[in-house]
């Protein structure tokens, strides 16, 4: 069934109940709270029937949102729409292995030292090579630069704009 078919909510008693206890009475994660009150408001049976249009604009959020909620209502059940679970794939799965891994106790291996290559970093070749310094860190031409108030594109940059002679 394509989400942009209208799916009719048919709310039982006992449904009806559970939802309005959700809006009026304790704390439930807004997730859960908007759900709720989708549904209510978009029950065929309820005093109180809107359209998705209204019904989006009356709770912050698209048209879509609530035709999907809908749409979930009528395939899954009250339970599945309104206690989201998180999608569990292959790659959280994956990710959740890795870091148990990285835990566990690992063979020592030698550190591998690797050349940052970053704008200080080919700035302080290019000194060195115009004999400028014998060898600099790149991370003292960056503070050195860090602390002048240059600018490319600030009127005192160091470019000469001649400003137009007042007449007298």
């Amino acid at each position: 069934m394509a989400i942009s078919e209208k799916v009719p909510v048919g709310l039982n008693e006992k449904q009806r109940r559970t939802l309005n206890r959700i809006t009026k009475m304790g704390t439930h994660p807004s997730l859960m709270l908007r759900r709720a009150q989708i549904l209510l408001k978009s029950d065929a049976d309820g005093p109180d029937r809107w359209g998705d249009r209204r019904i989006g604009k009356t709770l912050g959020c698209s048209f879509m949102t609530v035709r999907r909620v809908r749409q979930q209502f009528a395939t899954e059940g009250l339970d599945a729409t309104l206690h989201r679970k998180r999608p569990r794939d292959a790659s959280t799965a994956n990710w959740t292995a890795s870091r148990r891994r990285s835990w566990s106790p690992s063979p020592v291996r030698p550190l591998r030292r690797v050349a940052p290559v970053g704008p200080w970093t080919l700035l302080s070749e290019r000194l060195v090579e115009m004999k400028v310094v014998d060898s600099i860190d790149p991370a003292t031409v960056w503070r050195t630069l860090e602390k002048t108030s240059s600018s490319r594109g600030s009127s005192s940059s160091g470019s000469f704009r001649p400003r137009p002679m007042r007449r007298s």
